[in-house]
């Protein structure tokens, strides 16, 4: 079989459909199409069967998939190391949400230099479902979630645990809460709240305050951007729940919630069997945590 149908095969994994493969891999849609009959005739066997006006992959198909990944990540390992008898500089590209990036990527940047490979930020702020679709275009998603939610679990993806970050409330520092350094979540079943789009970590806990006080918490803000989130709270409009480490507006108190697990896990989401740079990286990406959470 050949290997370019095979990366054919896995971009239709990943992407879900023949107009996609042909956008990322710059080809036709009936230039893949073609591609993907021939490497059934290869194979012997149906890869794709029609779903309604879809195609989809059938049981052969997403077995050849699995397989796929470990002979792609085979060859992609030896190019490795023939480009680094080349050039001693292999590349990495890796998707972070932004506030993990602030904290980690730094320390990344530092350990890839020593260890002479070219990493390739990029910023992803995506609900933790979307993250795992990211590999398509990314070696290595670096990704959060609630720390009450199940880690993903698809044969295609290999999760790597970097650190728990607990999620506080903050509030304005003139605000009669700001005299405290805890409080119990049944206290702020009757304040406004500032918080991110539905679907992201700290929501999540916001919906599980909710489910203890028996109050729907009443967002009058969404915003993403956890200095944005702050400054507002900073001039009393609300109170919000912020991340840890992400806590920095010197007009907000940052206090323990008690009452409710509130904490969000940073994962690296990789594809099994990776290129050796991609697994250095995670080993960067899990050093810089450990720093972070001993300073």
């Amino acid at each position: 079989m050949d290997v370019k149908r095979l990366r054919l095969l896995r971009e239709f994994a990943d992407r879900g459909s023949v107009g996609a493969v042909a956008d990322a891999m710059h080809m036709t849609p009936s230039a893949v199409s073609q591609q993907l009959k021939v490497l059934a005739r290869e194979s012997g066997v149906e890869l794709l069967e029609q779903d309604g006006r879809r195609i989809r992959l059938t049981d052969a198909g997403r077995a050849l998939v699995l397989r796929a990944d470990e002979v792609i990540a085979a060859v992609d390992r030896a190019q490795e190391e023939m480009d680094g008898y080349r050039s001693g500089h292999p590349s990495v590209r890796l998707a972070m949400f932004p506030s993990g990036a602030a904290l980690l990527l730094p320390g990344v940047l530092d350990r890839a230099v020593r260890s002479g490979i070219d990493v390739h930020a990029s910023e992803l702020d995506v609900g933790y479902p979307d993250a795992a679709p990211a590999l398509a275009d990314f070696d290595i998603v670096v990704t959060h979630r609630d720390e009450r939610t199940a880690p993903v679990r698809v044969p295609r993806v290999e999760v790597t645990e970097l650190m728990r970050e607990p999620v506080d409330v903050v509030v304005a520092r003139d605000s009669a809460l700001a005299a405290r350094d805890t409080v119990e979540v049944r206290e702020l079943a009757e304040h406004d709240w500032i918080s991110v789009e539905g679907g992201f970590p700290v929501d999540d806990v916001l919906l599980s305050i909710s489910a203890v006080t028996g109050v729907a918490a009443r967002v009058t803000q969404r915003m993403l951007d956890f200095s944005t989130i702050q400054a507002i709270v900073a001039a009393d409009h609300g109170i919000a729940l912020i991340p840890r480490f992400a806590v920095r507006h010197p007009g907000v108190k940052r206090l323990e919630l008690r009452g409710v697990r509130a904490a969000r896990v940073y994962e690296a989401l990789t594809r099994p069997q990776s290129r050796n740079a991609i697994t250095r990286v995670v080993g960067d990406l899990v050093d810089a945590a450990a720093t972070v959470l001993r300073s």
